[in-house]
């Protein structure tokens, strides 16, 4: 089995197994924190990954399901794991708990589809281009560790067995200039330097493409190494995110990103577009 990097994915396994395990057992959330001495409002909390279980409750509550040997000593493995603190936790409340269970999946993905319909996304920018951004919306002490923290992000681009990214822009993000020529220019440029890794693709949806399917704002679906976690959608807004786990959801963005990359340009003719956007600045 794959080893999970991530303690937000590692709780996020936890908490699925407990529920089905459970379910199999045939017990109700009720019955089963009863055996186990907690209140069913703390049993769902763990379900729910709002608070993480200690190993001495998931092994507990294993021996209650039925589960034992090597299986239960790999569910109580994970649990001890799924306590540790990510890299995305020592900057604190730059990073919300809301987008630091994000960056935490974020971490193990394997994929990534995305569409951004106004700016480059943050995996894709240049520390200038960032600081700019963030200036729009934070008080300058905090600009220089959320710029850190995204810089940190990105990461995943370069590492062993780097994240492979299928990236759709909306042709705005390249006519829309952020921060001066010379950044502008060198984000452009960054752009097309990112075309050239094996693991990432960046299309151009074009203005005369029309109506599509992502009218209604960016999207990221993210893909891990492992079925059992399941595919993630996630939609970001200007005060928080959200992300989205039914399955049903999750297809139809995937839907919606093959329909975006059937309208977009090719690679050659996007890297292309990008290249003319620089040759205006």
């Amino acid at each position: 089995m794959y080893e999970l990097r991530s303690p937000t994915v590692k709780r996020r396994r936890i908490a699925k197994e407990l529920t089905h395990l459970r379910e199999q057992a045939g017990l109700t959330r009720t019955a089963a924190a009863k055996a186990l001495d907690m209140t069913p409002g703390n049993l769902s909390r763990i379900e729910n990954r709002e608070i993480t279980a200690r190993p001495v409750v998931v092994r507990a509550a294993l021996a209650l399901y039925g589960v034992t040997g090597e299986e239960a000593e790999t569910l109580v493995e994970l649990a001890r794991g799924a306590t540790e603190r990510g890299w995305w936790q020592k900057f604190g409340r730059i990073i919300p708990d809301w987008f630091g269970f994000y960056v935490g999946l974020e971490e193990e993905a394997t994929s990534i589809e995305t569409y951004e319909s106004e700016v480059v996304p943050g995996l894709f920018q240049t520390e200038d281009y960032a600081r700019v951004l963030f200036r729009l919306t934070t008080h300058e002490p905090e600009i220089d560790q959320k710029v850190d923290a995204r810089m940190q992000r990105q990461k995943i681009l370069t590492r062993e067995n780097p994240v492979h990214i299928s990236a759709i822009l909306n042709e705005a993000v390249l006519l829309r200039p952020v921060g001066s020529s010379s950044q502008f220019r060198s984000q452009l440029e960054h752009l097309i330097e990112l075309t050239a890794l094996p693991n990432i693709s960046i299309r151009v949806l074009p203005f005369n493409a029309g109506g599509h399917p992502a009218m209604t704002g960016p999207f990221m679906l993210l893909r891990f190494p492992d079925a059992v976690d399941g595919p993630v959608v996630y939609l970001d807004n200007y005060t928080q995110g959200q992300v989205l786990e039914e399955s049903s959801e999750v297809a139809a963005y995937h839907e919606a990103h093959m329909r975006l990359t059937n309208l977009s340009l090719s690679q050659e003719e996007s890297r292309n577009r990008v290249r003319e956007a620089v040759t205006r600045i």
